[in-house]
């Protein structure tokens, strides 16, 4: 009788472990660009209610050490040849490309970070239901190297919060590259596409090699 309540013990212990496991680790996925279009979730966008400042940016980044914030740990990420960094993460000298227009700036003050997807167009797409939280996660993200990007003011402000069927990056070289890092930023963080969607079928096209990798969002 001993034996066989153990036995009923182990598994009852054993029904229980799917409650307790940890969650799986999200997966990488990478397809074709084509493909990748065709996973975005279509549906109506709205900006109602919209407001910048529901997005925090910029916080104090990945490294809470460093003394820089998300602004200035994408600078250095992305840096061709890194910057002398200076008291509160002041940065001077270093080499950037912007691939938007495809041009080297030599220095910070004339570089934007882009979301990739803008906060509006985000929020037109389903942050609108995030949390506060969330949206800062978002408006923050490093764990993609595609969310931000640092390209020159011009471009940034060129682009503005329109999606890809309103703007592409002026260099046409970068477009089957822009339309891949729009797809993952929107497949990462679960966001709608509309009209959108016939603009990157177009670029797909004219890109048979590209692919697109992307992780879901924590």
């Amino acid at each position: 009788m001993f034996t066989a309540a153990l036995r009923g013990l182990a598994a009852a212990s054993l029904a229980l472990l799917p409650l307790t496991a940890p969650a799986a680790a999200h997966a990488v996925e990478t397809l074709p660009l084509s493909e990748a279009v065709a996973r975005l979730p279509v549906d109506a966008e709205s900006r109602d209610g919209y407001d910048r400042d529901a997005f925090r940016h910029w916080n104090s980044g990945d490294d809470f050490d460093d003394g820089c914030n998300t602004r200035g740990e994408v600078l250095l990420a992305e840096a061709v040849e890194p910057p002398t960094v200076g008291p509160r993460c002041r940065l001077s000298g270093g080499r950037w490309w912007s691939y938007y227009d495809q041009v080297w700036v030599t220095s910070a003050s004339g570089l934007d970070i882009d979301h990739m997807v803008p906060l509006a167009e985000s929020w037109d797409s389903g942050a609108s239901a995030w949390t506060a939280q969330r949206r800062e996660a978002y408006a923050n993200d490093q764990g993609a190297d595609a969310s931000l990007v640092a390209v020159t003011a011009r471009s940034n402000r060129s682009k503005a919060d329109q999606d890809p069927a309103q703007w592409l990056p002026p260099a046409a070289g970068a477009h089957c590259r822009y339309a891949a890092e729009w797809v993952a930023t929107k497949l990462r963080w679960s966001l709608a596409a509309d009209a959108e969607v016939t603009a990157l079928d177009e670029v797909a096209a004219g890109c048979p090699e590209q692919t697109v990798t992307y992780e879901p969002a924590p």
